[in-house]
């Protein structure tokens, strides 16, 4: 509930962004049913106003989703998935589909089921593409996104995830404090010199392999 909340101010902004870009209803709808990607979406309505080429926008969002090659990655391992079940949990992925899967799917009797990320990926989808058509269809009526406030707010919902994560009651020792710790202060290093999309691409891997490490070294300890 607290994400599909978050979501809507989220998606707003985004409608207001595109129209603002010179999108029709029709066009920025369509991005949302197709796309289904907040970060690239934004990206690609203020690059379509900046008048980039196609070349750049596409360059920029392969760039911002691929993250979403890490979520694969990790979401194989406690879910297997036929091919089809893969293709379609594909589509609808999102960062917060993901972390949802991830927090509350492994509490689930029998754990995290394939049910249970198409369920949360498509009250996302519906929550997301119902607020891009009213925010669409209210236009210029609305504040602009800046005024909306919307940078603070998907970094919280994060937080609300990642938190039960490093120090909830299942979790032993400090070692995901100190992973987390780590890849936030990179991913801040990293982002004073090379893109978004990358920043998270690399400091995801870094702390995976940083995580990987410290388990190894305290294994050998044991």
């Amino acid at each position: 509930m607290p994400l599909w909340l978050g979501m809507v101010p989220f998606a707003v902004a985004y409608a207001v962004t595109a129209r603002g870009a010179g999108l029709s209803v029709w066009e920025t709808q369509l991005m949302s049913l197709t796309v289904f990607a907040g970060a690239s979406q934004f990206a690609a309505a203020g690059l379509f106003a900046g008048g980039a080429s196609m070349l750049g926008i596409v360059s920029t969002t392969f760039l911002l989703n691929a993250r979403h090659l890490l979520y694969g990655l990790s979401l194989s391992r406690s879910l297997p998935l036929s091919r089809a079940q893969r293709l379609l949990g594909a589509q609808f992925l999102t960062d917060e589909a993901y972390g949802v899967a991830l927090v509350s799917g492994s509490r689930e009797p029998g754990g995290l089921s394939f049910g249970y990320l198409l369920g949360a990926e498509l009250s996302l989808y519906a929550i997301w593409n119902a607020s891009t058509l009213a925010g669409a269809l209210a236009g210029s009526a609305l504040p602009s996104p800046e005024a909306l406030g919307v940078g603070v707010i998907f970094p919280l919902a994060f937080l609300m995830l990642l938190v039960p994560l490093v120090v909830g009651p299942q979790v032993i020792g400090r070692l995901p404090v100190v992973v987390a710790l780590a890849s936030g202060l990179g991913a801040w290093g990293l982002s004073q010199v090379v893109p978004g999309g990358l920043v998270i691409l690399l400091s995801g891997v870094g702390g995976a392999l940083l995580g990987a490490a410290l388990v190894g070294r305290q294994g050998e300890g044991a």
